[in-house]
């Protein structure tokens, strides 16, 4: 059985002057009379809202509607606006007389009429249709253009979900896509959980004000991510004051209250002038307190109350300070065990932590290893001014060396960008040589062996001892995994790590054997990696993850 057709019902002010007739009278174009003049929209009901002083002119409108559409039911309600051109008087007038009305969105169809009325007006009830208080579509009329129009005009509605709009859809995509992209500096990174958090990183930067909270281990990025976020918002004018910096672990006794709030002349011993802040530096801008987690416990208590209240009194002073910022914060501690521990606030840790993103050492995202060497001889030349490139077999090497478990990457990113600057430098006539790459090897070698088994993971490479508990014993128990050879412990710790991190045993296979896939036109790594598996009684779906 076919469902009845849903009533179409209009919402419009009167137009005082629009509506009014002009000599004759159905030979000008008046909004409200010609909206039901419209061949393709059948007006079941007309809202007609106007004030008590212009109840002649309404009854002239009622009348002219129903000679053009008798179908039509007018509807005439009373709405008083002191000051037609106030906001608030405006917008409390609409709100009541919305919040009044017995809506029926199943059985009728709402269209809200904003060509009549003051633009204050047309804004309200914008404001209105696009909050839902009205469940209903924008209506919008438009005189004729030509002579030979008829004198009704033309009419559009607009539907404020705006990913009905193919062209605007795709633009918001094209935007979305190049947040994202300033957020990783332009690096197409391969991670697909990392582009997940950037792609939610990227929303959030936009639509919140809210603290953000960084976590990951030294030179993962946190702060290039944050000098990032603070582009992407200043390119939405979302911010128009400066981007301020903090190492919070550089920061001690009255120099930490010092730097963060400021002193006034006077306020300790050495105090010889009046110094501002940093909070009241960035006022207006983003701060970014690196290392959050190094702070001592009064510094997190005023720096609680300025991220609530915009607000806080410098050393010496006595009246407060006004500054209202954006605040991110980065940190390599587990903050929660740090709470535990009694070393940090536990409602400093709430206040901040609404937006959390821990972002991935290298090692935890290795296939992005390859993009980033490029980035690192883009950023060499932009710095240097000299373009160095690798010759063909030295960057196969230093890439098979740079993903293979012998890699720790212990410092990261900064790790890459430092080795990548020294070959950089080095390089004779801008080419990175095979010998070249030996040495940088060798030096990393040497700058990871004091970490030994660290390099590893520490348990993980089956050392006793405490930190985190070994993928080996999980996966074959207390009593197998001491029964192992160390040799054999350390190389099997190292392939569970990678099968953790990776959800197939293809991918993970392509990063255990990197070096010889360089090699290969054809390979089956996944069937390597499970026959490697098999020996120890072990499945990759059946890995403890």
């Amino acid at each position: 059985m076919d469902r009845p057709r849903r009533k179409t019902v209009v919402i419009g002010l009167l137009g005082v002057t629009l509506d009014r007739p002009r000599g004759d009278r159905w030979s000008s174009w008046r909004p409200s009379v010609g909206l039901c003049q419209q061949q393709d929209l059948v007006v079941d009901r007309f809202e007609l809202l106007h004030q008590k002083r212009f109840g002649l002119l309404a009854e002239q409108v009622e009348a002219d509607l129903a000679s053009v559409s008798p179908e039509t039911e007018v509807r005439r309600s009373f709405i008083e606006f002191r000051d037609p051109w106030d906001f608030q008087n405006v917008y409390s007038a609409l709100h009541d007389f919305v919040r009044d009305y017995p809506f029926r969105p199943d059985e009728e169809d709402y269209l809200v009429h904003i060509t009549t009325g003051t633009h204050v007006a047309q804004i309200c009830l914008f404001l209105l249709t696009e909050s839902r208080r009205i469940p209903g579509r924008l209506l919008q009329t438009s005189p004729p253009r030509r002579k030979h129009e008829p004198a009704a005009g033309t009419f559009q509605t607009i539907d404020l979900d705006l990913s009905r709009y193919d062209e605007l859809a795709s633009r918001f995509a094209v935007e979305h896509r190049e947040g994202a992209d300033l957020l990783k500096s332009g690096i197409a990174t391969r991670n697909a959980e990392f582009n997940r958090r950037i792609d939610e990183l990227e929303r959030v930067a936009i639509a919140s004000t809210a603290p953000i909270l960084l976590m990951g281990p030294t030179g993962a990025g946190k702060s290039q991510l944050a000098r990032r976020v603070d582009e992407l918002k200043r390119a939405r004018r979302q911010l128009d004051g400066p981007f301020v910096e903090v190492n919070c672990a550089t920061l001690r006794g009255d120099g930490a209250m010092s730097a963060l709030f400021g002193h006034e002349k006077g306020a300790f011993t050495g105090a010889v002038a009046r110094r501002e802040g940093v909070l009241r530096r960035a006022h207006g801008g983003l701060l970014f307190l690196d290392e959050i987690g190094e702070l001592g416990l009064d510094e997190q208590a005023m720096l609680l109350r300025a991220v609530e209240e915009k607000r806080f009194l410098p050393l010496g002073a006595d009246r407060e300070v006004e500054s209202d910022f954006q605040l991110i914060a980065g940190t390599n501690r587990d903050l929660e065990r740090r709470v535990a521990d009694g070393m940090f606030r536990d409602d400093l840790l709430a206040r901040i932590n609404l937006w959390t993103f821990r972002l991935p050492g290298l090692r935890d995202r290795i296939e992005d290893l390859e993009p980033n060497l490029d980035y690192e001889l883009e950023r060499f030349a932009e710095r240097e001014g000299a373009r160095v490139s690798f010759a063909r077999e030295a960057r196969r090497r230093y890439v098979a060396f740079a993903m293979s478990s012998e890699a720790a990457w212990a410092g990261n990113f900064r790790d890459l960008n430092a080795s990548v600057t020294r070959m950089a430098t080095l390089a004779g006539g801008g080419r990175i040589s095979i010998e070249l790459v030996g040495d940088e090897i060798e030096r990393l070698r040497v700058a990871w062996r004091h970490a030994g088994e660290g390099a590893y993971g520490g348990v993980r490479s089956g050392a006793p001892g405490g930190g985190e508990p070994s993928l080996v014993v999980a996966a074959l128990g207390e009593e197998a995994a001491e029964a192992m050879d160390r040799f054999d412990r350390v190389q099997l710790e190292d392939v569970l790590g990678v099968c953790r991190r990776e959800r197939t045993a293809s991918a993970a296979g392509r990063v255990l054997f990197a070096a010889s896939l360089a090699r290969r036109s054809s390979t089956n790594d996944a069937d390597r990696l499970r026959k490697y598996l098999a020996r120890h009684g072990l499945r990759f779906d059946e890995l403890p993850r």
